[in-house]
């Protein structure tokens, strides 16, 4: 695999010389500009990226990719995107298969930006790969799993900077609508007051994200690969899913402000755990009979063992932080369709902001005010004045008295994105991006940092 990755990057380093200086700057805005290449699609993310059209992008897709199970179900999806009754896609799909799927893109340029979403132990190979040629990135999360990857991706994403090629990974949790309004309300300071500082056993900040690896994803229960349970590929529980969350802490303390990894951030501890697969459970999720060969290191007892929980506590910018996951194997009965669950506290010297998302939330994530204040009106004035500053943004808000010192956010739906659709979101602020020619320094920092973080923590677990 290292000498056919030598090989392509060579061919991609001739084929970069003539495009790469033309990378910056190309983009306009103008209709089917955008001409999207999808490389080893092992993931269905690849595929919700065009869940909608977009008049920047053409609608022919280049797709590169071994043959197998992961390109037909990601093709399967598109043409559900294409078939649906409601707004119907009408993607053209060009699929190549072939062992040298890769060098083939590089060499064949049909597209100017690669979207990556599948096997992770190869995704920082990919990227560096589509960067030497000139080509764009769109990724999934996480685009490095441990140390060494991290050091390969910070060259790339130091190339990339060099030569007007825009790197970006799909952060659609920020776009989740109680995360977005948390983040509003912890910029107010009449209302949150200022942020605290917290500490390693007491955080300021609060992350913590439950996954289950069977789930339903529109309507129908979700294929795992088999590769996505090995930690090798996939990479383990904190470094994947804990991506998000670390975005998360740091556009919350940095609001669109660089941040230097080697100064601004310092940990303090880091832990790692398995869940448990049974065979059967193994064959319910993937379709397969057994485990194979290459999962034969990770089976006590007859028993797949995945380090895909972790935990990491650390300061950025002086403010503790934890953040953690947890990936069940199926939720529990009677709440099989809640999904994925969370739940985040920012603690301000005026009041908490907190995202609860358990029973007595009806497993669906919802918005709280917390005051430390002892006058209850007062403070409830606030609020209503800080949500009427930002009615044209969200309109509809409301509130709602929990206790005496405790209110809800009422969200209403015309507002909510559900998960497929904030793709959608991602890839308009990278289009936005493209056509103004350049990723902000603050986006470059916060890529860079938030794989630094998430390798640290796998460094420190282990």
């Amino acid at each position: 695999m290292r000498k056919y990755f030598a090989m392509v990057i060579c061919a991609a380093m001739l084929m970069g010389m003539g495009c790469q200086s033309e990378s910056k700057g190309k983009f306009n805005g103008s209709k089917g500009e955008v001409k999207l290449l999808t490389l080893d699609p092992g993931h269905f993310h690849a595929a919700l990226v065009q869940m909608y059209m977009y008049d920047q992008v053409d609608p022919t897709v280049n797709v590169y990719a071994p043959e197998g199970d992961d390109v037909k179900m990601h093709l399967e999806k598109i043409e559900r995107y294409n078939t649906r009754a409601e707004r119907p896609t009408s993607w053209n799909e060009q699929l190549y298969t072939g062992e040298d799927f890769l060098e083939k893109m590089i060499l064949e340029q049909k597209g100017n930006v690669v979207v990556l979403a599948g096997n992770n132990g190869k995704k920082t190979g990919y990227v560096k790969a589509a960067v030497d040629a000139g080509i764009n990135v769109l990724s999934d999360k996480p685009m490095a799993i441990d140390g060494k990857s991290f050091k390969l991706l910070e060259q790339t994403l130091d190339s990339a900077a060099e030569n007007g090629v825009m790197v970006y990974d799909i952060m659609t949790e920020r776009s989740e609508i109680n995360n977005e309004l948390q983040r509003v309300l912890v910029g107010m300071p009449e209302l949150f007051g200022e942020m605290e500082k917290g500490t390693p056993e007491d955080p300021a900040i609060t992350k913590e994200s439950v996954h289950h690896f069977f789930k339903y994803v529109s309507g129908e229960p979700l294929r795992r690969p088999e590769w996505y349970f090995d930690v090798k590929q996939q990479g383990e529980g904190i470094v994947d899913v804990t991506t998000h969350l670390v975005d998360l802490v740091q556009c919350t303390v940095k609001p669109e402000q660089e941040i230097d990894y080697q100064n601004d951030i310092k940990f303090t501890s880091a832990r790692r755990w398995a869940t448990k697969i049974s065979r059967d459970k193994y064959r319910l999720v993937t379709g397969k009979e057994d485990y194979p060969a290459f999962l034969q290191k990770d089976i006590v007892n007859d028993t797949l063992h995945v380090y895909s929980n972790g935990e990491m506590n650390y300061q950025l910018d002086g403010v503790n932080c934890r953040v953690s996951v947890v990936w069940n194997f199926m939720a529990e009965v009677g709440t099989e369709g809640t999904g994925d669950t969370h739940y985040s506290v920012v603690k301000g010297t005026k009041s908490n902001i907190e995202i609860r998302q358990g029973a007595e939330q009806g497993y669906k994530p919802m918005l709280y005010v917390v005051s430390k204040g002892s006058d209850a009106e007062a403070f409830e004035a606030t609020l209503r004045a800080s949500l009427k500053s930002i009615e044209k943004q969200y309109p509809g808000l409301d509130i709602r008295k929990v206790s005496g010192n405790e209110w809800q956010v009422v969200i209403p739906s015309a507002v909510v994105k559900t998960h497929e659709m904030r793709f959608s979101s991602v890839m308009k602020v990278y289009l936005d991006y493209l056509k103004q020619g350049e990723i902000p320094a603050w986006e470059r920092s916060h890529l860079k940092s938030k794989y630094y973080t998430t390798t640290k923590a796998f460094e420190l677990a282990r």
